[in-house]
């Protein structure tokens, strides 16, 4: 039987699709509508344990990874995750190690979780859009209030503890026009992990296939390359960007870690807080609904024959355009959620952001073929 279990990043909603925020680009506020009526938000104690111990059970390598997403994960509050470090002690197996990441808007944080996070050696993810104007364009509050004043406290916050977290950056049809400024906000930020995820929000009625508020393709290639030439000039070694860490794996014949870029899917899916089980965090409907860990194991959801085809479609459907491009290692055709726009010849399935993707990885093709060749030659002397 085919195994992907020493493969698989877990997304783990503790709280579902509950927020304290309204962020105008959200997706997963919506899959509130999946548990009408549900009157406990947070993930109960039998199902957390059930999790954590398939958790263990199903991982293959000697570092262990939770990752805790929402809605917004610190909802579940600091005794929540107490309790989750302790049925990993529990089930933990000797000579392993288990590492903890939450990903957070960082409203909550104060004092007593970054003692907790710093103590208890959690990553965390801290989703910020740049200087306040880019933010507060967005990422409102239930009131429709700005919240960069808050997040950015909170960064601080962190820091007096010792915690640098790592950024999540939404690029949008705003804050892509200002790249320079972008970047040199996270460096005086004091970043050293930066994620540009780019906001793609498909819409039939429009001209362009996406809302007014989604990065045109071109203008991300643009931006990804203003940002990489100032990186490789200055910050190369200091700064980790995402994207560019995969990109060089492609000179050194690694395979893509982070899931977008491999060649097929089905790495990353979803426990929600009532244990269902989906094959990915944008495929969260009724109709990629596994079934649920009170029924079956989290093997068996990892492994089953709906996960692999999921998985394998990406690569069974990319367009023959894709199939021949010359920089189809660094991408594979990226999400299939953005493969919705033609190909030049009229075949389906291309994906919204290959221009701005061809663009910048023809761009740092030089680099990447240069460290490759320094690679080679090192490893034939």
């Amino acid at each position: 039987m085919e195994q992907i279990l020493s493969e698989f990043q877990i997304f783990t909603k503790p709280v579902g699709s509950a927020c304290n925020l309204n962020c105008r680009y959200c997706y997963y506020l919506e899959k509130k509508d999946l548990y009408p009526g549900a009157n406990h938000f947070i993930m109960a104690d039998d199902i957390l344990e059930k999790y954590i111990k398939q958790h263990i059970l199903a991982s293959s390598e000697n570092t262990i990874n939770f990752s805790w997403h929402g809605g917004e994960p610190t909802l579940a509050g600091i005794n929540f995750y107490r309790k989750v470090l302790r049925l990993q002690s529990a089930y933990k197996p000797a000579g392993k190690t288990i590492l903890n990441g939450i990903q957070t808007n960082g409203i909550l944080i104060d004092e007593e979780w970054c003692r907790f996070i710093a103590q208890e050696g959690f990553l965390i993810g801290i989703s910020i859009d740049g200087p306040a104007e880019f933010h507060d364009m967005n990422r409102r509050a239930k009131d429709d209030s700005a919240t960069w004043v808050k997040v950015y406290s909170r960064i601080q916050l962190l820091k007096k503890h010792g915690i640098i977290p790592e950024i999540l950056c939404v690029v949008n049809a705003e804050n892509v026009k200002y790249p320079i400024i972008i970047y040199d906000f996270f460096k005086q930020l004091g970043a050293k992990y930066i994620t540009f995820l780019p906001l793609i929000q498909p819409e039939v009625n429009s001209s362009t296939g996406v809302s007014r508020d989604s990065v045109p393709s071109d203008e991300f290639g643009y931006f990804l390359s203003e940002v990489f030439d100032i990186w490789v000039e200055n910050d190369i070694g200091k700064i980790k960007i995402q994207i560019f860490e995969e990109a060089a794996r492609s000179a050194f014949e690694q395979e893509h870690t982070l899931c977008i870029f491999k060649i097929n899917c089905g790495g990353v899916p979803v426990v929600e807080r009532n244990g269902d089980f989906y094959p990915c965090d944008h495929y969260v409907n009724k109709d990629y609904l596994l079934g649920n860990l009170v029924d079956h194991p989290l093997t068996f959801f990892l492994e089953c024959e709906r996960q692999k085809i999921f998985g394998r479609a990406k690569s069974v459907t990319l367009p023959k355009y894709c199939i021949e491009c010359e920089v189809r290692s660094m991408c594979n055709g990226e999400c299939p959620k953005n493969r919705f726009i033609l190909t030049p010849d009229g075949e389906t399935g291309l994906n919204y952001l290959c221009n701005g993707y061809k663009y910048f990885f023809n761009h740092i093709r030089p680099f990447v073929e240069a460290i490759s060749a320094e690679w080679k030659n090192q490893e034939i002397g």
